[in-house]
Order: structure tokens, then sequence, then C-alpha cells
């Protein structure tokens, strides 16, 4: 619970721009790549190069208008960036909806393939975890992948400690 505490009890305010470098030499590899990672909340993300990242991890593809009208909806938008000289490249997404009072849902969370099993995909998490609890949201669910979720366990997520299900409706 160390990851989850440390969430909680920091007193630094979230910073007001829209794209914030945060250090990640600390991460492994991170500084090895001779580039910088940062994270943005800027919502103008090129369609393009987000469905390039989501076919790298092996998503199927999905209509643009649908994905350009779920980030316009979301909550929250995180996207982390590698800068390389002028170059930048997307290397992670996440968004989050929410209710705006008590509730917040993350969803598609990606990290590009090359930056895997580094810790990039603890910082976005935790990253977008702090800013949804800057916005006094404490209740955080997602919904995640047999094959990702030790991932998640390790980032202090539990499954619903009552055993109450999920339910679902989809269209016939």
């Amino acid at each position: 619970m160390g990851f989850w505490k440390s969430l909680f009890s920091s007193a630094d305010a979230p910073s007001a721009t829209k794209s914030m470098s945060i250090a990640l030499e600390s991460v492994e590899g991170a500084s090895d790549r001779g580039s910088h990672v940062y994270f943005s909340t800027d919502r103008e993300i090129d369609l393009y190069e987000l469905e390039e990242l989501c076919s790298a991890v092996g998503w199927s593809r999905r209509p643009l208008r649908k994905v350009k009208k779920a980030i316009q909806h979301s909550f929250l938008v995180v996207t982390m960036w590698e800068q390389r000289g002028t170059q930048r490249r997307l290397i992670g997404f996440s968004r989050a909806t929410s209710d705006h009072a008590f509730n917040a849902t993350i969803w598609d969370v990606v990290v590009h393939p090359d930056f895997q099993s580094q810790g990039f995909g603890k910082a976005l998490m935790k990253h977008i975890i702090k800013k949804l609890r800057s916005e006094d949201i404490s209740n955080i669910t997602l919904f995640a992948d047999p094959q990702v979720v030790d991932f998640y366990r390790r980032l202090g997520f539990m499954s619903d400690p009552e055993g109450i299900k999920g339910m679902f409706w989809y269209p016939d």
C-alpha cells in the first residue's frame, strides 16, 4: 500500500500548465535513451499517432471519430511523450471519466512496447491517480485484461473486496 499512501499524503499542488515535465531519470533506462520524457494533459492529440500507439500494443482499430469523442468527453486525459531534440513521440496515453465528485474510472492505459517493463507505465498511472486525487476524487476504478491484472495489483488496485461483480450490457 506504499504506492497509494504516497499519493494520498502528497502535499504538492498540481501544475496549472497543460504540460508537465516530470523527472523520469530515476525510471530505469530513461536517461540512457538520450531523451526527455514528460506528461501532458493537453487534449489536442494527433489521433493517427494515438492509433499507431494502440496498434503497437495489439489493440484493434477503433473509429477515429469515436476516439475523438471519448477524449473530448473524458474528465482527464494524460499523455506521455518522449522528446528527442526537436522530435516528439507519443509513448503513453490514459484517460479517466468521472462524476466530478466521488468516482473516476481509468480507461485506455497504453504504453509503447519500447517503454514497457521500465517503470514508465507505473509513472503514467501514478501521474493520472495523483491528478484525480488533486480533484478530490477518492474512488478510482479501472477494468483490466487478464494479462495486466498483476501490473495493477502491484500499484495497489485490488479486486472488489466485497466480491461484487461488475455487470455489463452490450447491444445484440
